[in-house]
């Protein structure tokens, strides 16, 4: 599989607000771990690769454990997730998933449970973003970086 297009190339001023708002959100006030393990989870769900591989990593060098990285696809059946970031990846799902069942009362409430109106809305828009990305990235077969000393 090769890249399909440059797509930064193509639409410099748009990606440009894109690269924006990523900031933004990496600068937003919640937990840099948490976003990583969000960012990671709606990349799984998604399939892109090249996220998965960078939020992996990025989770990695910023501390979190290796197994912590490698459940998070399995979040709702390990112990190692605090309930906040279990609440976290629900949402995850269904907002990332929001054309399946939308984003039911019950959940809404049960994730208002671990984080403020105000978190509440930095999260949905870290979800939202990922997505953006997820969506380039898959769209365009961004090609994630590998490893050749240990592809081979």
């Amino acid at each position: 599989m090769e890249q399909r297009i440059k797509y930064q190339a193509y639409a410099p001023e748009l990606m440009k607000q894109v690269y924006a708002l990523n900031k933004a959100v990496d600068e937003c006030g919640l937990e840099k771990s948490l976003l990583h393990l969000v960012k990671l989870r709606a990349s799984q769900i998604n399939g892109c690769s090249f996220c998965v591989n960078m939020h992996s990593h990025e989770a990695l060098q910023d501390g979190d454990s290796q197994q912590r990285v490698i459940m998070v696809s399995a979040w709702k059946e390990s112990p190692v997730f605090s309930e906040r970031e279990r609440a976290a990846f629900a949402y995850t799902d269904a907002v990332t998933l929001i054309s399946k069942d939308g984003v039911p009362d019950a959940l809404y409430e049960a994730t208002r449970q671990h984080f403020s109106e105000e978190e509440l809305t930095k999260l949905t828009v870290a979800i939202g973003m990922i997505n953006i990305w997820n969506r380039i990235c898959v769209s365009f077969h961004v090609i994630h970086p590998v490893d050749r000393a240990k592809a081979a």
